[in-house]
């Protein structure tokens, strides 16, 4: 690729906003900072597992957790500080498999047809593009490793179409009984002879990257390069030196240990998954309602969680670093999420399984070299679907389509919106007003009911309805199962359920009308 031959070259080019296909390409208005016009931006693609907003960058408001210890995530912090950080992004169900294909395909589980671990989007949904195959559709490298879709039959083995490269996924045999447990300190020295299944990650993604590096800092060969850590995932299993970030008098009960007031029984989630470890299993009853763990039992798996976020913020700093020294952070867009919040006691709840905001609030972040690089912060409503669709623009591909309302027969669509207008003019932009997750539940007569859920910028609003598995939408005339109404502005923590209160009738009325709406209802009025 020819370079400019001055300054007033490179101005004018600038200036004029041109796109020089074969010679030059200038995305999103403008070059890097070295002088040199850029070619198809790279990407760097990181995912963590069961990670809620439990890093600095997110302190104040949105933060997870009023009782906390400082956290040590000075990487993602960093990274933060040069992107686009949503401090309000919202999964369209929390748990792995759905939020991920979600997420990766741009469209939500009533669309995907995917509530579980085991279906695979494909076979029930549609046949629809994913991000990294849409970047592999536009000539770029693919390489996948660690977990990036949910692993298994759930994702036909990681979607080989996604990916040009073979995916890597670690060998975890050496650590097979350190996992039985719900939390494992690992003697540090013990992990340079047997890296711990993450640590292989990182390292692979650190040879890719340096592999592929030579070809992509040109512009002959763009990649995009997905990185899914494991952790903080259960079991918690992490380096013992990231125990010392949280002495153990640091490390706070949570405040509301207990169900919301009002909230029927019928819509609790009984961790079951917190529960299939042997140092937890049934020993302290059965996940029933209003019923905690030992005090001490929830201290340890509080630290413990808290470890594994540093831990996996250790990991992709080491990434990040890597693409610093191979001169690619001016020419490679790097995005950062975890798939959905997570519950560490919170209500007496634990794991995921739930709507609650603990559950489906999580991070997220978008680098785009020279658009990003002083840090913005939004506080407006974003959705996990909308990141397909910013990708795509921020690298300069072309513009994904909003999906109709039958997506099923249609490859490349997306029910989100690009984020990318958010970069240029965070504040007055006229944005969503609402955004949209769901969770089944199965009743004790084997029914299905389906939680619709729905934040607003003051209220969190759930209706439980009867659900139609087979034909994936609810029953048609009937009543709601269950209402969930809680108020932000004076219940942060959503601890009091006040949906039957004849105070909020008439929010309750409006609320239920604009869910009725559905995410369209919610987009932007200029969109």
């Amino acid at each position: 690729m020819r370079e400019p031959r001055s300054r007033a070259l490179l101005a004018l080019l600038s200036s004029a906003r041109l796109l020089l296909a074969g010679f030059c390409f200038i995305v999103i208005e403008i070059a890097t900072h070295d002088g040199t016009c850029s070619p198809k931006f790279n990407v760097l693609f990181l995912v963590s597992d069961d990670m809620r907003p439990q890093l600095n960058a997110y302190l104040g408001e949105d933060f997870p957790s009023s009782t906390h210890p400082r956290m040590h995530t000075p990487h993602l912090d960093g990274l933060a500080s040069r992107s686009l950080l949503l401090k309000r992004a919202y999964v369209q169900q929390a748990v792995c498999s759905p939020s991920r294909t979600s997420l990766l395909t741009g469209r939500r589980p009533d669309t995907t047809r995917v509530y579980d671990l085991q279906h695979y989007f494909r076979s029930v949904g549609g046949n629809f593009t994913t991000i990294p195959q849409y970047f592999k559709s536009h000539g770029y490298v693919t390489a996948g490793m660690g977990k990036i879709f949910h692993p298994g039959r759930a994702s036909n083995f990681n979607d080989p179409i996604s990916w040009t490269e073979p995916y890597y996924s670690e060998d975890n045999h050496h650590w097979v009984e350190e996992q039985k447990n719900s939390w494992f300190a690992v003697n540090d020295e013990e992990t340079k002879k047997f890296p711990l299944p993450d640590q292989l990650t990182a390292q692979h993604a650190i040879e890719t990257l340096t592999r592929l590096a030579p070809k992509a800092k040109t512009g002959e060969q763009p990649i995009f390069v997905a990185v899914g850590y494991h952790k903080p995932h259960l079991p918690f299993v992490f380096p013992s030196s990231f125990l010392d970030f949280y002495p153990r008098e640091d490390v706070q009960l949570p405040k509301n240990p207990f169900a919301p007031a009002y909230l029927p029984e019928d819509v609790w989630s009984d961790f079951s998954e917190l529960r299939k470890y042997k140092d937890v299993a049934d020993k302290y009853g059965y996940g029933a309602i209003n019923t905690t763990l030992p005090n001490d039992v929830v201290i340890n798996l509080r630290r413990a969680y808290y470890s594994a976020i540093s831990y996996t913020d250790s990991l992709v700093g080491k990434v990040l670093q890597t693409l610093d020294d191979l001169e690619l952070s001016n020419n490679t867009i790097v995005s950062f999420w975890g798939d959905h919040g997570w519950q560490i006691g919170e209500h007496g709840e634990w794991c995921k399984h739930t709507n609650f905001e603990i559950a489906t609030h999580a991070p997220m972040m978008v680098h785009v070299p020279g658009l990003t690089n002083t840090g913005i912060v939004t506080e407006h409503l974003t959705e996990f679907v909308d990141l397909f669709p910013t990708l795509a623009e921020a690298a300069g591909l072309p513009k994904i389509p909003l999906c109709p309302e039958n997506s099923a027969n249609i490859a490349t669509c997306t029910e989100g919106i690009s984020m990318v207008p958010l970069m240029k003019s965070n504040q007055d932009i006229d944005w969503k007003t609402a955004a949209f997750s769901q969770y089944p539940k199965m009743l004790i007569d084997g029914d299905i009911m389906m939680g619709y859920s729905m934040r607003t910028y003051q209220y969190r609003y759930t209706e439980w309805l009867p659900f139609d598995m087979p034909a994936y939408k609810p029953f048609d005339d009937v009543p709601v199962y269950v209402v969930e109404l809680y108020d932000h502005a004076v219940d942060p923590d959503e601890n009091v359920n006040v949906a039957d209160f004849g105070s909020y009738a008439a929010v309750r009325k409006i609320l239920h009308e604009k869910l009725s709406q559905g995410w369209r209802g919610a987009l932007p009025k200029s969109g």
